[in-house]
This record gives C-alpha cells, sequence and structure tokens, in this order.
C-alpha cells in the first residue's frame, strides 16, 4: 500500500490504490489497453487472451502494493457486498508462485445457494458465478485485490443487483443513441446513465451504541422519548462541525479518495447527530461501486474515532430520517447532457423528447419506482421529516412549467431565464436565479441537468433504483422511435407527439407542497396510486405490464422478478420480525423491571411518611400520583408485551411469504408502536439514572 504525507495534495495520491485507466495505460500492452478501454467504452466484448494480459498485471501492480490475496467483490440480495478472498500463491515443486490468470479474473465460484435466490435455486443446488465486470475498476481494500463482479446461478439466473445495472445500461444507451439519429447525430456512439448519490448518516458515541441493544441488533432506536429540543431550531443543518465530526470526515475523504470516489460535498444535516457526503457524478455502475465502499468506510473509519455510524433510514423517532438522494442524469459520449435545456429549452426539441420520455415513464411505471426505495426502515422515515411522500409525482418548476404550457397551447413563450438576482449591495454581485426550485418534499425533482430522487432510503443499494428507471426510460424512448421513424414528416409528427405526451403526463406532474393534507386528496382525485408500506409496493413487482417491459429490454426475465418479490418479501418479514424480539427482550427483561422497581420505591416513600408523627402532618400527593401514572401504565405496558409476543407467533405460523410480510405488517407493526408509545412515556416519569440505556439526549448531543 502506498503512504502518503499527512498534509499531502489529494491530487497526488487519488486513485492510487485503483487498476484504473493510468495504471492500465502504463502496464498494458497497447493493443491490449485499447482492447479493455473499447469494452469499457463501447460495450464490445473483451477477447480472452486480452483477459490473461490484464489479469497478470492487475496481480503484479496488487502485489508491488502490499496485496497477497484477491477477490470477486459483487453485491448479493443481502443489502451488503461479499467477497471470497484467494491467495495468489500456486504450489510448484519445492515452493509456491504468484499467479492470477485471465480464467480467475473473468469468472469465479461461489455457494450460490447460500445467498437469497427467491426459490430459483434450492439448497442442494450450490454453484454459482461470479463474472468480472471490466466496466468498473478493480482497486485495493484491506490488503485484497477487489475485483467488481456480477453474480449468477448455475443455470443463469441473475442473483445480485448488479448485472440489471449493467442490462438497464446497456437498454439506454441503444434506444436513445437510436433516438439522437433521428435528429442527425450520427458521431454519438454511446449514451450513459450517470448518478451522484447523496449519502446522509448519523454519528453517535461508541459508549451510547454499546448501552443499546436495539442499535445494536436492529440499527434504530425502537424506544426513546423526544428530548426537549430537536431540530426545531435549525441550528444543526450547514452548522460547525465538532472536531471529531471533521476529523472523521477527513479520513473518510483521504480514503475514499485513495479508492477514486470523487467525494466533495459533506456537512451537517438537518437533525442532531445527522450529517451527509454528496460525491461528484460518475457513470451509474460505477457509482454504485462507489456508494457501497462508503458506507462501508463510513463504519469502519467512525469506530476508529470512536463513533458509530448508523445508516438505518429512521435510527431515531421524531427527527429526520436519512436518504440517500440519487441524482440521475444522461450523457453521451460527446460530451452532451441531455437533460439540460439550455438557454431556450422551447426550441430544445431533444431535450423535450428525453423529458417527456421520464414524465410519461413516471406516470405509466410509478409503482416500479416506488417499489425500488421499498424496506422496512424506509416506511419509519418516508412522509415527513425532510423525506418525501409514497405517492410519486414530478416536480419540474415554474419556468419549465411554462414552457411545456405553452408547447400545449400553442402559443409563444416570453422571457424564459432571463431573471437576475440584484442583492442591493454594491460589492456583491449578480448572478442569474435557476430555472427550477429544489422542491424538498417532492420525491422526484428537476433540478437544472437532471432527476434527483428523494425516496431512497439511506441503507439502500442505488442498483435497484437505477435499473428500474432505466428500463422504463429506454422503454419509453424506444417507443417513441418506433412512432417518430414511420412519419413521413419528423418535425410535425414530433411536435405532435410532444403536445400528447404533455397532455397525458400532466397528473404526474406536482410542484407543491407534498406534505400538505390538501395533496393526498388530490391524488386520489388525479387517480395516484399510493402504496403507504413496503408489502403494498413489492406486491406490485411482478404486474404482467411491468413483467413485460423488464423482459422486453432485456433486463430481468419473470422468473428473476418473481424471485426478487419474495427476496424482498422475505426480508421485510425478518427485519421486523427482528426488531419485534429486540423489543420484546428489552421491554420485558430491562424496562418492565425497572418500572416494578420504581414504583416500590415509591411505595416505600409513602410508607415512610405515613409512619411519620400525625403531627407533622406529610402530604405523600406527588408519590400517590407518581404511583397510580406509573402503575397504570406499567400494566399497559405488560399487555402490550404480551399482546406483541402474540402477533409474532401469529405472524410466524403464516406459510406463504406473502402471508407473512402482510401479517408483520398488518399486525406486528402496529404493536410494536403500541409498545413503544406506553414504554416512551415511562421513560419521562422514571429517573434517567435508573432507565436501563442512555436517552435521546445523551446519544444526539454528546459528540
Amino acid at each position: 500500500m502506498q503512504n502518503f504525507e499527512k498534509n499531502a495534495s489529494p491530487d497526488t495520491y487519488f486513485g492510487c490504490n485503483v487498476f484504473n485507466e493510468n495504471v492500465m495505460r502504463s502496464c498494458l500492452p497497447k493493443k491490449v489497453f485499447e482492447a479493455v478501454m473499447a469494452t469499457r467504452r463501447m460495450g464490445t466484448p473483451l477477447p480472452r487472451e486480452a483477459a490473461d494480459s490484464v489479469a497478470n498485471a492487475m496481480k503484479e501492480w496488487a502485489v508491488a502494493n502490499g496485496c497477497t490475496h484477491f477477490t470477486h467483490w459483487f453485491q448479493p440480495m443481502t443489502g451488503v457486498t461479499a467477497e471470497k478472498h484467494d491467495a495468489f500463491l500456486t504450489p510448484i515443486a519445492g515452493g509456491v508462485i504468484l499467479d492470477f490468470s485471465g480464467k480467475e479474473l473473468i469468472k469465479g465460484e461461489s455457494d450460490a445457494s447460500s445467498f437469497p435466490s427467491g426459490g430459483l435455486r434450492a439448497t442442494f443446488e450450490a454453484r454459482g458465478y461470479t463474472a468480472w465486470d471490466p466496466t468498473s475498476d478493480a482497486f485495493i481494500k484491506d490488503r485484497t485485490l477487489c475485483i467488481p463482479t456480477g453474480f449468477v446461478s448455475y443455470t443463469g439466473e441473475v442473483l445480485d443487483k448488479k448485472t440489471p445495472l449493467l442490462r438497464s445500461m446497456e437498454a439506454v444507451s441503444r434506444s436513445t443513441v437510436r433516438m439522437l439519429r433521428m435528429f442527425g447525430n450520427d458521431k454519438v456512439q454511446r449514451v450513459m446513465t450517470n448518478v451522484g448519490p447523496e449519502q446522509e448518516y448519523f454519528l453517535i458515541d461508541k459508549a451510547s451504541y454499546d448501552a443499546r441493544e436495539d442499535l445494536i441488533l436492529t440499527g434504530r432506536t425502537l424506544f426513546g422519548s423526544m428530548p426537549p429540543k430537536g431540530e426545531e431550531m435549525d441550528d444543526h443543518y450547514f452548522g460547525n462541525l465538532t472536531q471529531r465530526v471533521s476529523d472523521f470526515m477527513r479520513e473518510l475523504d483521504v480514503e475514499l479518495w485513495k479508492l477514486g470516489i470523487y467525494a466533495k460535498t459533506e456537512h451537517n444535516e438537518v437533525a442532531p447527530a445527522q450529517h451527509e457526503l454528496a460525491p461528484v457524478y460518475t457513470t451509474s455502475n460505477i457509482a454504485a461501486d462507489h456508494n457501497q465502499l462508503t458506507m462501508e468506510l463510513m463504519k469502519k473509519i467512525a469506530l476508529k474515532h470512536g463513533l458509530v455510524c448508523l445508516l438505518h433510514e429512521k435510527p431515531f423517532a421524531g427527527i429526520s430520517g436519512s436518504g440517500k438522494h440519487n441524482n440521475w442524469s444522461l450523457s453521451t459520449d460527446d460530451g452532451q447532457n441531455l437533460l439540460d435545456p439550455g438557454d431556450t429549452p422551447q426550441d430544445n426539441m431533444q431535450f423535450l423528447l428525453v423529458l417527456c420520455a421520464f414524465l410519461k415513464g413516471v406516470k405509466e411505471y410509478a409503482p416500479l419506482l416506488r417499489l425500488s426505495s421499498a424496506s422496512a426502515g424506509n416506511d419509519c422515515r418516508l412522509g415527513g421529516n425532510e423525506a418525501p411522500p409514497t405517492v410519486i409525482s414530478v416536480f419540474i418548476g415554474d419556468d419549465l412549467q411554462r414552457v411545456l404550457d405553452a408547447i400545449e397551447s400553442g402559443k409563444p413563450l416570453e422571457g424564459f431565464g432571463k431573471e437576475r438576482f440584484c442583492l442591493g449591495v454594491d460589492a456583491m454581485p449578480q448572478f442569474r436565479k435557476d430555472t427550477t426550485d429544489r422542491n424538498r418534499t417532492s420525491p422526484m425533482a428537476f433540478t437544472g441537468n437532471k432527476f434527483e430522487f428523494r425516496m431512497l432510503g439511506s441503507a439502500d443499494s442505488i442498483s435497484c433504483f437505477n435499473f428500474v428507471m432505466n428500463t422504463i426510460f429506454s422503454h419509453e424512448i424506444t417507443a417513441f422511435c418506433d412512432e417518430l421513424e414511420k412519419a413521413d414528416d419528423f418535425n410535425t409528427a414530433l411536435h405532435e407527439l410532444l403536445v400528447r405526451t404533455i397532455r397525458e403526463t400532466k397528473d404526474i406532474i406536482f410542484n407543491g407542497n407534498g406534505y400538505g393534507d390538501e395533496w393526498f386528496a388530490e391524488c386520489k382525485r388525479r387517480g395516484l396510486p399510493n402504496y403507504p408500506s413496503t408489502v403494498e409496493s413489492l406486491m406490485q413487482y411482478d404486474r404482467p405490464e411491468f413483467v413485460a417491459i423488464f423482459e422486453e429490454m432485456n433486463v430481468l426475465s419473470r422468473a428473476e422478478i418473481t424471485s426478487r418479490k419474495e427476496i424482498l418479501l422475505d426480508n421485510y418479514s425478518k427485519t421486523v420480525c427482528i426488531e419485534a424480539r429486540t423489543m420484546l427482550d428489552i421491554a420485558r427483561k430491562k424496562i418492565l423491571p425497572v418500572c416494578i422497581s420504581y414504583t416500590k420505591q415509591l411505595c416505600d416513600a409513602v410508607n415512610a411518611k405515613n409512619q411519620l408523627s400525625p403531627a407533622l402532618n406529610v402530604s405523600t400527593a406527588v408519590e400517590d400520583a407518581l404511583v397510580s401514572e406509573i402503575s397504570d401504565l406499567t400494566a399497559g405496558l405488560f399487555e402490550a408485551i404480551e399482546d406483541l409476543r402474540e402477533q409474532i407467533a401469529m405472524a410466524g405460523r403464516e406459510h406463504t411469504v406473502i402471508e407473512k410480510a402482510t401479517a408483520y405488517r398488518k399486525t406486528v407493526v402496529p404493536a410494536m408502536e403500541r409498545l413503544r408509545t406506553t414504554a416512551d412515556a415511562l421513560e419521562l416519569l422514571i429517573p434517567q439514572d435508573q432507565w436501563p440505556f442512555p436517552p435521546y439526549s445523551e446519544i444526539l448531543y454528546n459528540i
């Protein structure tokens, strides 16, 4: 591993742990290097002999940087990354040599039955394969050469999150290049989807974490009443960083930069103890790899500073949860951003066609977008405190709305984008106002030259949303091309298509407050679907029209969709079950005994006062009132414990994955909420030094 001075400039070590283009240029034969670049840029297959050369160069580079092992690094449906380490050693007579072949680079083998398969694989059918993704850079982590790969079963079904993303990127490129040809662009050979995922997270002191069984087992607090101060003063957002947090962020930046990850912006977020890191855009599959590495490094580096990084979507009730804002855009290999409206978007027919395809896709396939962010953790977050509602809509801003209105009505558009800010201070510069605001309540907002999808949970992989969005978009662009290529007059047909699509997609556009009660009433009037929880969302996955577009775009087969539905519903049930059982354990073994003990203390105090001389006339009114209130709540706590225990047992007796998930959603989750409400009320009455775990005030304000 390379070492650098503490104050070294980032440009001297950026990407030093990555087998990137610069490294390949220096260590590969010219023809091999050109073949690899053709694969990365155009998707052409890499010849086997080139793979042998790449593998040897990778091994030499990795060993020179202190590596002894390599691994195929992949993203199974578990929600985290997976890796199996193999040494470079190959035995020979009297010793060993260091070896790494093209065969080992291209293909690895793993036990597929040990990963979620949703019924695609029987337990005894173990073989599965990892396949090299040459479009994503290999890198060094923990003295191991990590090779990004996809993961498939022995019979070829996809078992990971990355392969569908790569397939969807191919679909977008094919359909969008076809569209660009209609506009006379014969130079563009490839169109890329780009992503910039903003990552929110919490940092808390490790001692507080270690004292909370719920945080250790589930990643969130299952009990806890709000402190007197939450985020009401808006003083944490963009506030000064504490020294511990600043030191953590500095080290995180360095380690991310070494891995070639474009960490750019970092700041305090809205909630106390909450923070955010935002990278620069990069190609979708690389962004997905980078985001997984970012989450892993956040957790690892936090521990070095006596902190714990929480990536759960709602670790603390009553304050903002954490999301992952997925900024999605399209670019060509000749440098165009296809979502850039330009100075005169009303005349930019190419941009308008892309925009209409996006809007039409969202309108027709909103349930798919909703389920792409569905998880038990995100159910706790969506709908308030900086998180968008569960109804999918698109914010485009007033200026772009005027453009669409003008096209629909056939009236001229005047004064677009000419407004400038004048701050009234001569020394301060004037600057141009953006064409859209940033609507923080919108699930999907256009922010100038990209769409920001705000529904993703902080612990989610970005792959699912992006392969869904890519599939939807490529399907709509393909349909548009089918129509326009048959037209006798392209310009007339294009205008008619735009007008028709604008009218058809009006209902999906909403530029107002997504939290208002009136919006949900309006959603019903517009007929927009609302799936309030993960279970209702995932039930939509295998609808015939959704299966059709995944198969048409060659992203997922019917069997693969069915398997994903099963895996995700099963994961939901297991997550809720673990949380519910953890609640039971804490409530029965820790909270209930404390409540009984403190009630006894109060009763002892009453008895002691009653034994005093009657002449003193000592009142026991306070103790009597507390005993009465705490006793009533403690009885309610016990009832809630027994109710939750019963609901868990009943849900566990359900047979199918769907029945189990539905039971956990409809009966166990409400029982958990009832238990928490009672326990949190007791926390406000029991002395803090007797409560069995640290309160929110200590956790949120102790770093």
